[in-house]
């Protein structure tokens, strides 16, 4: 295909995949099927049906309300229709043809962890594992080296943050980090490879201090043992460095 087809098609695919991703960050955490569960109105419990689903265009046409009891439709829904096809056009520009519409993917995967991260401070291995196959495989694809550019990434993502966790725990006496953060710095290390670990670690320390003095800013500071979902700034991270590579090189 050409470099045009692997732009279009993923940012085509992006809003089904955005509604999606609403579906499972609303079910995953509340222990309900996300694959072979009906979708139904929580107003009126009405099963939807294809006119109802199609993203964008039916919160639209239905006001963002359902069409049988009138009851709100969640903005989450609509924000994820429209932030997958964004992160999509973004990744095809930024490396344009296959390589683009692989970020894709990887996009995807990062916002659905921010996500459950940013709510729940929960980051599930039954999605950073397959976040970790996936970069493997995307590493194939390039070759030897890449691929083990990328298990190397990985291992030193996982080990990273797992030996920062458990000095923590030592010394502290109590968690410093999810469990989870560790897997997806492994994920992150695998799609974005070894060298550009010290990179997604800095942009997320930034990324952190910015976000607390912008809050310190507008009147709302943050206490110093108040949880910070860390794995949303190591999603943050994870993909500039994808987007633009590791710093320095």
């Amino acid at each position: 295909m050409s470099d045009l087809a692997w732009l279009i098609l993923p940012v085509l695919i992006g809003p089904f995949v955005g509604s999606f991703l609403g579906l499972v960050s609303v079910r995953l955490p509340r222990g309900l099927p996300v694959v072979f569960g009906r979708s139904a109105c929580p107003g009126c419990e009405r099963t939807l049906g294809p006119l109802d689903l199609v993203p964008i265009a039916s919160f639209i046409l239905f006001r963002g309300r359902c069409r049988t009891c009138a009851a709100p439709i969640p903005r989450r829904y609509l924000a994820l229709e429209l932030a997958c096809p964004a992160l999509a056009l973004w990744a095809g520009l930024a490396h344009p043809g296959a390589e683009g519409a692989l970020g894709a993917l990887y996009a995807w995967q990062l916002l659905l962890l921010a996500l459950l991260d940013a709510e729940h401070f929960w980051l599930p291995r039954l999605l950073t594992l397959p976040l970790i196959v996936t970069g493997l495989a995307a590493a194939s694809l390039a070759g030897a080296g890449a691929l083990a550019d990328a298990a190397l990434g990985a291992a030193l993502g996982f080990l990273v943050l797992a030996l920062i966790a458990w000095l923590y725990r030592r010394l502290r006496r109590r968690e410093g980090l999810g469990g989870g953060d560790a897997y997806l710095l492994a994920g992150a290390g695998a799609w974005c490879g070894a060298w550009a670990l010290p990179t997604i670690m800095i942009a997320a320390s930034l990324s952190g201090l910015a976000a607390v003095l912008i809050l310190r800013l507008v009147g709302r500071p943050v206490a110093g043992d108040q949880p910070v979902p860390f794995g949303v700034l190591l999603a943050l991270g994870g993909w500039l460095a994808w987007l633009y590579g590791p710093l320095g090189l």
